[in-house]
């Protein structure tokens, strides 16, 4: 059976700490290029959330992260947290262009892009709004007695928040409460999502029959 995975979002309990850097270009016609700067994740410590990330965890996954996403310039983020495991481009807003370890903590760097979100993270930066980092990811949940532990974890992207240090809490209600597994394409699926889809395309004819084939597919898939 397919390991069924949470969607869970973290801001770092530094998370005021982030630096925009402003850097000019060579061309004198175009933008400056601006860089958000600071803490991206946490390890070894019950966050505000109630989770703890294992060190091994966060350093296996920023590994692969880093050999997957970042070195190939795939590593976009969103404006604010999208329900989904997966990156929508029309939305992206930054790329993160170093990801680096400090003892437990994990220090990132992003470029703003020239995106239609990217314009709107500019301009809020111009404005004077704080804007910070938060990760989004996949994983178990295993209850311990004080804390919930993150296992299997799996690095689907950082995006960029309005005042990171109370925006993780706001979503988690709704994240949490959605589960995805890997598919036979590599992609992650949400399961209600897929179930949902099945039941909607039901026949007017035969309906017993075609909801009792599409929910054994359902379940054999998972």
């Amino acid at each position: 059976m397919s390991l069924k995975l949470n969607l869970v979002v973290e801001n770092p309990d530094i998370a005021d700490q982030f630096e925009i850097i402003e850097e000019e270009t060579k061309n004198i016609n175009s933008p400056s290029n601006l860089y958000i700067k600071g803490p991206y994740m946490m390890a070894e410590g019950v966050n505000r959330n109630n989770r703890y990330y294992p060190l091994n965890e966060l350093e296996r996954e920023v590994g692969r992260y880093n050999e997957e996403m970042v070195k190939p310039g795939r590593a976009m983020g969103e404006l604010n947290h999208p329900s989904s495991a997966d990156v929508d481009l029309e939305r992206a807003c930054h790329i993160v262009t170093e990801l680096k370890q400090d003892g437990n903590v994990f220090y990132g760097k992003s470029k703003v892009l020239t995106t239609p979100c990217g314009q709107i993270v500019r301009s809020l930066i111009n404005d004077g709004v704080k804007v910070g980092m938060s990760s989004r990811a996949l994983g178990t949940l295993e209850e311990k007695a004080e804390y919930n532990q993150v296992n299997n974890l799996k690095l689907v992207a950082v995006d960029c928040v309005a005042d990171p240090s109370y925006s993780s809490a706001f979503v988690n209600g709704i994240l949490e409460s959605k589960q995805w597994v890997l598919a036979d394409d590599g992609k992650y699926e949400e399961i209600y999502d897929q179930f949902e889809e099945s039941v909607s395309n039901l026949p007017k004819k035969n309906v017993d029959e075609y909801l009792r084939e599409r929910f054994l597919s359902f379940i054999n898939s998972i």
